[in-house]
């Protein structure tokens, strides 16, 4: 049977000077400097610096000169520590280097049709090319963040006692009502694509009390903006046993949580990239009537008559709230019951307004949820004036025939939530492969333009 060389990873090598290693990774950049060949080499852990002299092997040397970014090598050679004066704090490897005795190509690269590590490229470019320019430094940071910011979310979900549930993405109905579905052929029946986990994260308080879902999210939204998505991931969390307060209480809790963690676990990159940190300071309340109050006295505009805050309402409300209570986050309360899903719990002192919220994180609604309607014969009521037909919601409803506690829920966009947090302008940024009116990997016009 054959033996292979341990394989190292590049942030191992600073507790291993003196050591013989095998790396192996991606050559991210190449430099000539007289009779040496410096390469860069990226694996799943870091960069690190390898030197190929041809003192010490001259077919490395050979190879080394050969070797464009994007090549997939193996290097074998000691780990030693850099001369001083060249040392990068900055690098996790910056203090070290290795010495190449044996150079491997495992796979070749064509030449790059751009750099990929330009800060000015344009979105169609970086769209168009995704799968090169998912390799940069930035995406690779932006998607570390992103992988955090969920891991962030499922921590915090769970430090509160919630199970953690898949739900279904293919539906027989709409989830809020109107006429922003996908459909799609299933066998011979008509089906479509879920708008929201919702009706099943609530059957699931039934089972678990408290559950979280992360699941995508469809919505056949005419519109092309810098933050909207045609297919979105949402984080969610449905509980039991809860009443107005408390579930705001939980939902900050929450937010606070998972975006602390995501910026403790990526330092390094909010560093690398200049990403700022949010500032949580004292997170202010308001009614959306408070919300549209401050709006005409700081910023002159009468909005009174609106069911929601317009988007440059959210822009000036966290303007305000980070001048006034030094808070990244506002929570925005009490939006008009007719403009929320038929769930939606009105407000018991006045019911013309709903137990409903929505989260603000620099000048975007990142977050929206509320108190739950429980008692069946008002759900069915409520699915009834929205001009919706009760027999298309059996399963849910049967869930609150038979003993529903009192519960709220809310949920987070992670494109969202990772566009806000990293200040990046356009949510397709915040998307690995985003689908949106215009695309679905490639553009639309690209591929007609192709065929054509």
């Amino acid at each position: 049977m054959a033996t292979h060389a341990q394989r190292t990873l590049s942030k191992e090598t600073p507790k291993l000077i003196g050591k013989e290693i095998v790396l192996k990774g991606w050559v991210h950049k190449r430099r000539d400097h007289g009779k040496l060949i410096f390469l860069d080499v990226i694996d799943r852990s870091a960069v690190i610096q390898v030197v190929v002299n041809p003192k010490v092997s001259e077919e490395s040397y050979k190879i080394a000169a050969e070797l464009r970014p994007q090549y997939v090598v193996e290097v074998k050679g000691v780990v030693k520590k850099r001369p001083e004066g060249t040392v990068n704090p900055d690098e996790k490897t910056g203090g070290i280097e290795i010495e190449a005795k044996e150079l491997k190509i495992l796979q070749k690269s064509e030449s790059l049709p751009f750099d990929i590590e330009l800060s000015d490229l344009e979105l169609p470019t970086l769209l168009d090319n995704r799968s090169l320019t998912l390799r940069s430094a930035k995406a690779r940071a932006i998607f570390s963040v992103q992988a955090a910011v969920l891991k962030g979310f499922r921590k915090a979900a769970k430090d509160l006692g919630a199970t953690e549930i898949v739900v279904p993405t293919i539906v027989s109905g709409a989830t809020e009502g109107g006429a922003e579905l996908f459909s799609v052929e299933y066998y011979e029946h008509k089906a479509f694509l879920s708008q929201s986990p919702q009706l099943y994260k609530q059957i699931m308080v039934s089972v678990f009390e408290r559950v979280l879902t992360i699941s995508h999210a469809y919505r056949a939204e005419p519109s092309v903006t810098t933050r909207h998505l045609s297919e979105t991931t949402q984080m969610d969390m449905e509980i039991g046993f809860v009443d107005f307060s408390e579930i705001l209480d939980i939902f900050e809790k929450v937010a606070v949580s998972m975006l602390t963690y995501a910026q403790e676990k990526c330092e390094g990159e909010f560093k690398e990239f200049g990403f700022e940190k949010t500032s949580f300071g004292d997170i202010p309340r308001l009614t959306l009537r408070q919300a549209q109050e401050i709006i005409k006295k700081e910023f002159g505009r009468d909005t009174k008559e609106d069911k929601d805050l317009t988007p440059q309402d959210e822009i000036d409300i966290c303007k305000w709230g980070k001048e006034k209570h030094g808070s990244d986050l506002v929570t925005i309360t009490h939006f008009p019951t007719v403009a929320k899903p038929f769930y939606t719990m009105p407000d018991p002192g006045d019911s013309g307004y709903s137990l409903s919220y929505d989260m603000l994180f620099r000048g975007v609604e990142i977050m929206s949820g509320s108190i739950r309607i429980t008692e069946y014969e008002q759900l069915v009521k409520s699915i009834k004036d929205r001009g919706m037909n009760p027999l298309d919601f059996g399963m849910y409803l049967m869930a609150f025939k038979y003993g529903m506690p009192p519960e709220g829920g809310f949920s987070f966009g992670l494109e969202r939530v990772t566009m806000k947090l990293l200040g990046l302008q356009n949510i397709r940024e915040a998307s690995l492969f985003p689908r949106d009116m215009e695309r679905i990997d490639e553009r639309f016009s690209k591929k007609t333009s192709a065929k054509g």
